[in-house]
């Protein structure tokens, strides 16, 4: 391999604000801040959605009403741009 072309991979300490939850992992991804986390000093990312805070992996899944939007659309757009069949109706 070639020295000097390789991005620095090195543990990274990812914080999830939504529910405080921390993890290190390795990265290559740059950085501004650091944070000391049991001990030793690793390079913080700060993210918002994690897999302990996701609705799929905790569980808590929303039911979004979906229905109708597709109606809502059409009747508020029409046939403007479109050339199906189901546009013209």
């Amino acid at each position: 391999m070639k020295d000097g072309i390789h991005p620095n991979y090195r543990e990274v300490l990812f914080h999830d604000v939504s529910n405080d939850f921390k993890f290190v992992t390795r990265s290559t991804i740059q950085t501004r801040e650091n944070i000391t986390h049991e001990g030793k000093e690793y390079p913080l990312v700060k993210i918002e959605v994690s897999s302990e805070s996701h609705p799929f992996y905790t569980g808590q899944h929303k039911i979004v009403d979906t229905a109708g939007r597709v109606d809502k659309f059409r009747k508020k757009f029409g046939a403007v741009g479109s050339k199906t069949s189901i546009a013209n109706t």
